[in-house]
């Protein structure tokens, strides 16, 4: 089988297309025949050694992606030949609240990722995709998908009529604004592109006065409150990280929830968490979930009949032009990888 893999060293430069052998199943395994992958941004610093420095390689990097079973183990009675499925972000999470065990089998480090053509895991660590779902849709729920579904639906349990605020236009936050708007909430989206923005108001229904250029407007959280008549909104889908959460903090109300998930923004000479205090913010870190909240949200996403916004396709040979088309943040939702 052909990989995608961080070969000789940390950086886009050392992604490599390999062949590796054909992974032979167990009693409980199942065998999957890779369609397609999708990127995050915990990719790309995986890739150029940031996320963890110490990761042995090579690796196969990527946690996001679909296929189809093409075998199963002797044992197997959760799925069956033929059936489309994704692998869950943490291999062995599979309920309630995480343990250390558990958060050590993330996929795309320290475990094997899926940017290869066939893929080898226990039953217990799959779910079946949505039915009406593209094979490219299906392959950018597994982390994304999943960590603005459990900030939003599992940890803040949002409700009809509250506001979300969700910033710039990511595969975590394109999920959130569709999550919340079928929760029945307000959004409010920021992003330095007004050809984004124009996308989010005609394409998902995002009101023009709730959209915001913080490149025109620095002092963004401060006109999401006032959008909201000055109360602040309920919850922040934080994906800037200390650079941006100050701004957050302005933004959300008293008793309201930032939950705090990418460092896109990176970090912040000064940040003054009094607010926080003052005002019984609650900060509440995400980090993607376990896989009955997977298979939750894709019955969610089933019944509402939600299609993922997929920005763009590129092929195996072409991964490296991927991850850079990623860095340089030109995307809008999600990046694939064609494993045919």
């Amino acid at each position: 089988m052909r990989v995608v893999q961080i070969g000789g060293g940390f950086g886009m430069e050392h992604l490599e297309v390999a062949e590796r052998p054909d992974p032979v199943p167990g009693p409980h395994d199942v065998l999957v025949r890779m369609r397609q992958a999708s990127l995050n941004y915990r990719d790309l610093l995986t890739v150029n050694g940031l996320y963890n420095p110490r990761q042995p390689l090579p690796l196969v990097p990527c946690s996001d992606g679909m296929g189809v079973v093409v075998e199963t183990g002797s044992a197997v009675t959760r799925f069956a030949v033929g059936d489309r499925v994704s692998p869950a972000f943490f291999r062995d999470w599979i309920g309630g609240e995480p343990d250390s065990a558990a958060l050590k089998t993330a996929l795309g480090g320290p475990l094997e990722g899926t940017l290869t053509q066939l893929f080898c895991a226990p039953e217990h660590a799959f779910v079946v995709v949505p039915e009406h779902l593209t094979d490219a849709e299906a392959a950018t729920l597994t982390c994304a998908g999943l960590t603005a579904w459990s900030a939003l639906s599992t940890q803040a349990r949002i409700g009809a009529g509250e506001t979300v605020l969700v910033q710039g236009t990511g595969g975590v936050s394109m999920f959130a604004l569709q999550f919340a708007h079928m929760h029945g909430a307000r959004v409010i989206a920021t992003s330095s592109s007004d050809e984004k923005l124009n996308v989010l108001r005609e394409e998902y229904g995002v009101a023009s006065d709730d959209l915001i250029n913080y490149r025109d407007d620095p002092d963004w959280g401060k006109t999401a409150k006032a959008l909201t008549g000055g109360r602040g909104v309920d919850h922040v889908v934080e994906v800037g990280g200390a650079g941006t959460l100050a701004q957050s903090i302005r933004a959300v109300r008293p008793g309201g929830t930032i939950s705090l998930i990418g460092v896109l923004a990176g970090g912040a000479d000064h940040l003054n968490l009094v607010p926080v205090l003052m005002r019984n913010i609650r900060i509440q870190g995400v980090i993607v979930g376990p896989r009955d909240a997977f298979e939750a949200m894709n019955r969610a996403i089933s019944l509402n009949r939600m299609r993922p916004r997929v920005d763009r396709t590129f092929g195996m040979e072409e991964t490296a032009d991927a991850f850079a088309y990623v860095a340089a943040g030109r995307h809008m939702g999600k990046v694939t990888i064609d494993l045919a």
